[in-house]
């Protein structure tokens, strides 16, 4: 996990960004349910109506209610209110006291819609309640004053007032105070307006909730655009730091990890550390936001069902922890069986000829159906995992909704709650469930983002054994050039309990040829691989000009060298791109000649597009014959001062061989040719020939010389040369 936030990390500023978004969609998010509830209690239970202060009022009404009111709360109300017009209505001041006048307004506002409802019901000859309707209003009003032009009329009912709100207890006080809108509502009703009223507060809130989810919209857009571009960045970052290291890497690390696994880590396990690197972003930053202000607005309506969401919590987080102890180890071990199967899988592809002819195509399939059926198992069982939890989540939440209506009923039946309350109550509480639900998701798929983000850490962290020295020496500027020397070298591979190669000693120098022989498995590529440094000796030390090759940059070694590995390796592109492989100094003429010497000219020639042919990846559109020749064209055209066969002409027939061989050797009159061959009649002519035996040194010199001195080049000499091409005509008679 800190690996993938140490990646988030480099790009702090945008999470900053995504953050401070985030925050304006929860803002957004968390304030809609507020304006539903408003919309349901405010909207269409009340009208529209959002205070006992009407904003017009008849003045007949005005002095209905200021008759209920103390001598100054009536003063402060006639103020507050414009002189009437042509209908008696007066108009509400914009700078009037809306706080002061709430407070004069509520009791009244009750009294006298009661006293219209008693009034309506004495019409209707019933004790039932009955809703009263502007006419009952205006009688009331008319009584009031009449009453009210009687001597200390105005002092008495101020009195019975008093005494009766006194002897109201808080609950039914609180219901009471309820109602205070409902004598607005029947104002304007009496004054034709109560639907315009309603609608234009429906219109108002619901434009505000339309612009908040609009902006919640955008502001979402912005997230998963500035998300996707990080987590992108974090994707193609991380991959061009697994291609530098493992472009870097000796062949002892590319064996440590093996190909199939550091391809895997190149493509699935980073497209793992993407995918969770935009789930972090959007849902793991947005979440705890959501949650902490969807508790903050539930705790800041004392509804007293916060217990409810307690036990929600308390069931997801018990219901994470067993999910996460279940699946993790499978999440882990996933990868490994990924890495299995890709190794398979390539394993079957690039042996598919010997595959089938040796006929073992069910054994294979067999092979990759138990790489596949194993992960197909283990996904199977994490998928199932994951499938088990949505039912329980599911339950979980329809269980907190019908605790939240059972309870929230009883809660209404008593008056302390209405039903928008209830509703956003609900809402909240889904934000705040759903908050958690997210933070499991996340917690679920972050194990195996883990061990992705490890596995791809491991690569980038694991050094190469070869690398730059510190302080790089410099060839010699003037003298010989491409002397390579070993001077009692020995090498171990890593990991091996024997030497490969014991105390080898020889010089090869430039204008002649050394030659490398010996029995499959003596060690023969081993030596060659030590001069470009693609392992470092155990003992001793290679030389190149008195240089220690070790103290030299391999830039500057490599550009030294023209080397031709034993397998022909062509990369996609054309001929052209392949033999120009070597630096942009190689020029089209270059390239011509270099096909020449190699012996290519022809078959290239004969292609319909020339130099400008396609190469297939791996050049599995030329033969193994024309492969091996632009290969060594390769080297060749590069122009270097050493140049490193690795049994590179195997695959070609005797005419051929001789011909590139007889070519090559007036090109590379002034370079340091080393040889690696299993053919005698390759290394007949050179200057210098090494007999390898077990990784040792068994003989050096000329073909003469080691005819009459080495036993082992005697060998294989006879086991490949008639006796008159040995001149032993006269040991044979």
């Amino acid at each position: 996990m800190t690996k993938i936030f140490k990646q988030l990390g480099r790009h702090w500023a945008a999470c900053l960004a995504v953050v401070a978004l985030l925050i304006v969609q929860a803002y957004c998010d968390l304030s809609l349910p507020d304006y539903t509830s408003n919309i349901v209690d405010t909207g269409i239970q009340q009208g529209g109506i959002e205070s006992p202060v009407p904003d017009t009022v008849r003045s007949a009404t005005l002095q209905a209610l200021e008759l209920l009111m103390s001598e100054d709360d009536a003063a402060l109300a006639d103020e507050a209110y414009s002189d009437p017009d042509a209908d008696g209505v007066r108009t509400l001041k914009p700078d009037a006291d809306t706080a002061a006048l709430e407070n004069a307004f509520t009791t009244p506002d009750v009294v006298l819609y009661m006293a219209a409802a008693k009034n309506a019901a004495t019409a209707a000859g019933t004790t039932d309640t009955v809703a009263p309707t502007a006419y009952d209003l205006d009688a009331v009003a008319t009584q009031l004053a009449a009453a009210s032009q009687a001597p200390g009329a105005r002092e008495m009912l101020q009195s019975q007032l008093t005494d009766g709100l006194a002897q109201l207890d808080e609950t039914v006080a609180d219901s009471l105070s309820s109602q205070a809108m409902l004598l607005v509502a029947l104002e304007y009703d009496a004054q034709g307006i109560a639907h315009d009223v309603q609608m234009s507060y429906l219109l108002r809130t619901g434009g505000q909730m339309l612009a908040l989810t609009l902006l919640m919209v955008a502001v979402a857009v912005a997230v998963g655009f500035i998300a996707s571009r990080v987590s992108a960045a974090i994707g193609r970052d991380l991959r061009r730091d697994v291609f530098r290291t493992v472009v870097g890497y000796s062949n002892a690390e590319i064996e440590k990890f093996s190909t199939a696994s550091l391809i895997t880590r190149t493509t699935n396990d980073i497209q793992q550390v993407q995918f969770v690197c935009v789930i972090l972003l959007r849902m793991v930053a947005y979440a705890p936001i959501l949650g902490i202000g969807g508790i903050m607005h539930v705790a800041s309506g004392n509804t007293g069902l916060e217990w409810i969401i307690f036990v929600a919590v308390a069931a997801l987080l018990a219901l994470i922890a067993v999910l996460m102890n279940v699946a993790m180890p499978k999440f882990k071990q996933m990868q490994v069986l990924v890495d299995r199967l890709n190794l398979v899988s390539r394993e079957i592809l690039t042996g598919i000829m010997p595959i089938r002819a040796f006929s073992r195509e069910a054994f294979e399939e067999k092979r990759f159906d138990r790489a596949n059926t194993d992960l197909m198992k283990t996904q199977l069982f994490t998928n199932r995992t994951m499938v088990a939890m949505m039912p329980f989540m599911t339950l979980i939440m329809n269980g907190t909704s019908l605790l939240i209506v059972w309870f929230g009923g009883k809660a209404m039946d008593l008056g302390s709650m209405q039903v928008g309350e209830m509703i956003a109550f609900i809402t909240y509480t889904m934000q705040i469930v759903m908050s958690f639900l997210m933070l499991s998701m996340v917690a679920v798929m972050l194990p195996r983002a883990g061990v992705a983000a490890d596995r791809i850490d491991e690569v980038i962290k694991t050094p190469s054994t070869i690398h730059d020295p510190a302080a790089p020496k410099a060839l010699p500027a003037d003298g010989t050039h491409g002397v390579v020397a070993f001077h009692d070298v020995s090498f171990r591979y890593p990991g091996s309990d024997e030497d490969a190669l014991e105390h080898i000693s020889f010089t090869a120098r430039p204008g002649e040829t050394t030659a490398i022989i010996g029995s499959t498995g003596c060690g023969k590529s081993t030596l060659l691989n030590l001069i470009p440094r693609f392992y470092d000796v155990t003992e001793g030390s290679v030389t190149i000009d008195g240089v220690d090759v070790r103290d030299m940059t391999q830039a500057q070694l490599h550009d030294e060298l023209g080397y031709v590995p034993q397998k022909g390796v062509l990369f996609s592109g054309t001929i052209t791109s392949n033999l120009k492989f070597g630096g942009d100094h190689i020029t089209d003429a270059d390239a011509e000649q270099a096909a020449e010497i190699a012996q290519a000219t022809e078959f290239i020639s004969a292609k319909p597009e020339g130099f400008d042919s396609p190469i297939a990846q791996g050049g599995s559109n030329v033969s193994g014959g024309q492969k091996q020749r632009l290969s060594i064209a390769r080297a060749i055209a590069k122009h270097p001062q050493i140049y490193l066969f690795d049994d590179s002409f195997s695959a070609l027939d005797y005419k051929t061989d001789v011909a590139l061989r007889r070519a090559l050797k007036a090109k590379t009159d002034n370079a340091t040719v080393i040889i690696v061959a299993q053919r005698i009649s390759t290394v007949l002519h050179a200057n210098q020939i090494l007999v390898l035996d077990e990784g040792r040194l068994v003989g050096k010199g000329t073909h003469a010389q080691l005819m009459e001195s080495c036993p082992a080049y005697q060998e294989i000499a006879r086991s490949q040369l008639s006796q008159k091409e040995l001149n032993l005509q006269k040991e044979g008679e």
